[in-house]
């Protein structure tokens, strides 16, 4: 994986982990919200009660003569109400009342009158003259059955004599709960699509102003014949080219200052040459010899200045190349043999042989110039680097889905600390006979060739010594 698709990643990692750290904190904060607003309402009730209750207090006695009528008649009312998406046709609202030992004296339920309730922290406090508040439910192992209660003391004469305990099921409040829990999802992951929607067409219609739409609706029109298949693989194509579009748009500054950076260091040391080759040229007594070398070496540090800027032109137009514009159907055997006929020169100069082995005939479909500069390329670095009087083995092979294009020398291999840097730009290593390194972008030329014909390459040792190259690439549809 490149160092923009690790940033691309990191930061789509980053925003996804964001978006999902605010929805949990969100969503987490509702049901505490929403207890807090009732609890508020409780209060507010149960000092009511309290107040309704100290009118009928006679000498210290609390009489609830009135309040059993009073919660039937409630309860029997008939009404309908529309709260927003909650219907409620009844009241849930239940009371108790308990004397200053605590035994209640009246259930709005009926069903706790005489017991002993002073145990529960809001009969214990409110007695107390502090504020009293429990959640407990009515059947132990059901969290639905959750009631909250708040209590208020009755007084007398500014004494205690009594308490009300004024209660609401949590399961009436908490389908508010579950429908503000569900709309914020809905509302926190569709923003979140839509941001990344939004991303999409900013990075790619506006990078790309066509549009990748566009590009594939005409190369659609442009096939004579139409395949099912070859089209699904031309999408996933113009797919990937709008994530890459994407990746780019959000990490086009470090790309650039990388590009920038990496190609500052490499050409520093040829100038650096030219430089000081340059102030010995000015030194009068300088004998033609040595004159001549410095001459030598100048021009050979500017070739090789010229050499990385037309590779990284090269390479730089290709990265932006997403999708292939025109393919054909290719022979590969035959690529193979034209690109083995035009290395035997620089072969021959080094003393080394290139074999041929085409043990299959595949076709595959991709630009004929792409593919004879990507075999081109791993030969040459083959030939850089096989001893004298040695071969490099250029191979051909296939099987139900992939052809597979092999070269192999027999020079010093891939040190372990090179294995995984080879396809990185500007990596090099220094040739065995020159001991001097190329421009270091022939690898990288390669793997984005392969990128856009959806193959991929792979440098490894082989065993008995040297390096073998793969460059495997789907078959051609039939």
């Amino acid at each position: 994986m490149t160092k923009r698709s690790r940033i691309f990643l990191g930061i789509l990692l980053i925003y996804t982990a964001g978006i999902a750290f605010l929805l949990y904190r969100v969503v987490s904060d509702i049901d505490p919200r929403y207890r807090e607003s009732a609890e508020e309402s409780l209060v507010e009730s149960s000092q009511l009660m309290a107040s309704l209750v100290e009118q009928d207090v006679i000498a210290g006695a609390i009489n609830t003569a009135r309040l059993d009528p009073l919660f039937r008649s409630v309860y029997a009312r008939q009404f309908s109400a529309q709260i927003y998406n909650l219907h409620k046709n009844r009241v849930e609202l239940r009371v108790y009342v308990t004397d200053r030992s605590g035994r209640v004296l009246f259930d709005s339920l009926g069903r706790a009158t005489g017991a002993d309730y002073l145990a529960w922290t809001d009969v214990s406090r409110s007695l107390a003259g502090l504020y009293g508040a429990r959640t407990s439910r009515d059947v132990e192992v059901d969290p639905r059955t959750s009631v909250m209660y708040v209590g208020a003391p009755i007084r007398w004469n500014n004494e205690i004599v009594g308490m009300v305990s004024v209660g609401k099921p949590v399961q009436s409040f908490g389908q508010f709960v579950e429908d503000a829990r569900a709309r914020t999802l809905w509302v926190g992951v569709g923003s979140a699509f839509a941001l990344l929607v939004l991303a999409i067409i900013v990075s790619v219609w506006l990078v790309r102003p066509f549009g990748l739409i566009s590009d594939y609706v005409g190369w659609v029109r442009a096939q004579k014949t139409l395949s099912i298949g070859r089209m699904a693989r031309r999408l996933l194509d113009a797919l990937r080219g709008g994530f890459s579009e994407m990746r780019d748009a959000l990490t086009g500054r470090n790309y650039v200052s990388d590009y920038v950076q990496t190609f500052t260091h490499e050409v520093k040391s040829p100038l650096s040459a030219i430089r000081g080759a340059a102030e010995l040229l000015q030194e009068p007594s300088m004998p033609q010899a040595e004159r001549e070398r410095f001459l030598a070496n100048i021009a050979s540090e500017t070739q090789r200045i010229q050499e990385i800027v037309d590779r990284m032109m090269e390479l730089t137009a290709l990265e932006t190349r997403r999708v292939l514009q025109r393919t054909q159907p290719m022979a590969l055997a035959t690529l193979l043999d034209d690109v083995a006929a035009g290395a035997q020169a620089a072969a021959a100069a080094r003393e080394v042989r290139v074999t041929l082995d085409l043990r299959a005939q595949p076709t595959v479909e991709g630009d004929p110039f792409l593919l004879r500069r990507a075999v081109s390329n791993l030969l040459d670095n083959a030939i850089d680097f096989a001893p004298s009087g040695s071969a490099v083995h250029l191979g051909l092979e296939a099987d139900v889905r992939h052809a597979r294009i092999v070269v192999r020398d027999h020079g010093p291999g891939i040190p372990d600390y090179a294995r995984d840097k080879v396809f990185e730009k500007f990596y090099s290593l220094a040739r065995p006979h020159s001991k001097r390194k190329s421009t270091g972008l022939g690898l990288a030329f390669v793997k984005e060739i392969a990128a856009l014909h959806r193959g991929r390459i792979e440098l490894v040792n082989a065993k008995g010594g040297g390096a073998l190259a793969t460059l495997a690439l789907p078959l051609a549809a039939r």
